[in-house]
């Protein structure tokens, strides 16, 4: 028989120094701590890191949902950098091409101008040959009419034929 702390004789758990009152009080004990605790503890913490991890997971989908909306963002305006430069280089060829059509345009117009200033300087040109032609007719028919008008007033010999038109052609030629 073995002897506890308050003299009495204990088996079972008593043997090893633990007494069953203060193991029930004890247990109470922590059982009304455990209740305290989860009543007026427990919830809020739990509430508290369940809010925690529902900001956490809304978080993590909102940056999610920022990902792909940004990548989805990119490839807009990659599509929308690809069809401004198919526009601008389309812009660029349309306005080569009219730039092309008004020089050609121009060069017509410009070949129109010479080939008309090149007609109206070859009509001028023949008028002028025209008139000069007149005058040097003009011109020889009084010519030819001072000649044959010396050569009936004065009846000479060759020589002074010679002599004579020479000297007529030079008064001529000298007016």
């Amino acid at each position: 028989m073995v002897f506890s702390y308050f003299g009495v004789a204990s088996s079972g758990l008593g043997a090893l120094g633990v007494s069953w009152s203060a193991l029930i009080i004890q247990l109470v004990t922590f059982i009304l701590g455990y209740l305290v605790l989860r009543k007026w503890a427990f919830e809020p913490i739990i509430r508290m890191l369940s809010d925690r991890k529902k900001i956490i997971d809304d978080g993590l989908k909102l940056g999610e949902d920022m990902r792909k909306k940004q990548e989805e963002l990119e490839l807009r305006v990659e599509e929308e950098l690809s069809k401004a430069r198919i526009k601008a280089d389309q812009i660029v060829q349309d306005a080569l091409l009219e730039a092309k059509e008004f020089t050609l345009k121009l060069e017509d117009e410009a070949n129109k101008k010479s080939e008309l200033i090149l007609a109206d300087a070859k009509e001028k040109t023949k008028q002028e040959m025209d008139r000069a032609k007149q005058k040097l007719e003009t011109e020889l028919v009084e010519l030819i009419t001072e000649v044959s008008k010396a050569f009936v007033e004065n009846q000479l010999d060759s020589q002074k034929d010679h002599i004579l038109v020479s000297k007529l052609l030079n008064e001529q030629l000298k007016t």
